[in-house]
């Protein structure tokens, strides 16, 4: 298994774990993104995101959806959008591999930390990141303004 940034040539299967995900969120219907939108958003001049990869045998098998946001009270933060290992892939060191790949990404990109949301029913995920000293913040709510 290897991590590795990730390419234009990834995003087809880096959508169906997309897929998969909201599949296990139980929110297919809340998926309105498409393969060609991310294409055009992530491959560009500018793009508004990137990727991580974790591939074995040239298979991806998990992803890290990222971007750099900035923070008034802290700098550049590299805020992961969304951390996916395949299924039958979770729980064999897949992502801690990737995590610890995003660690050297931030850190080379000079970023003051990691930033991301967990689903508050998410148990595996939130031992996963408490695992990896993350901290919760009960205090902010997330607010989101549909155009």
């Amino acid at each position: 298994m290897i991590c590795r940034e990730g390419s234009e040539k990834d995003i087809k299967a880096v959508f169906e774990l997309i897929k998969e995900l909201a599949n296990y969120e139980k929110a297919e219907l809340k998926l309105t993104n498409d393969l060609d939108q991310m294409i055009c958003d992530g491959f560009r001049e500018d793009p508004i995101y990137k990727i991580l990869i974790a591939e074995k045998n040239n298979n991806v098998i998990g992803t890290i959806i990222y971007y750099f946001r900035y923070s008034t009270w802290k700098g550049k933060i590299f805020y992961v959008e969304d951390f996916i290992v395949k299924k039958g892939y979770r729980r064999k060191g897949i992502g801690q591999n990737l995590l610890n790949y995003a660690r050297k990404i931030a850190y080379k990109n000079k970023c003051k930390g990691i930033s991301l949301q967990v689903l508050n029913w998410n148990t595996n995920a939130k031992d996963f990141y408490e695992k990896n000293s993350f901290t919760f913040d009960d205090e902010w709510i997330n607010c989101y303004l549909k155009i």
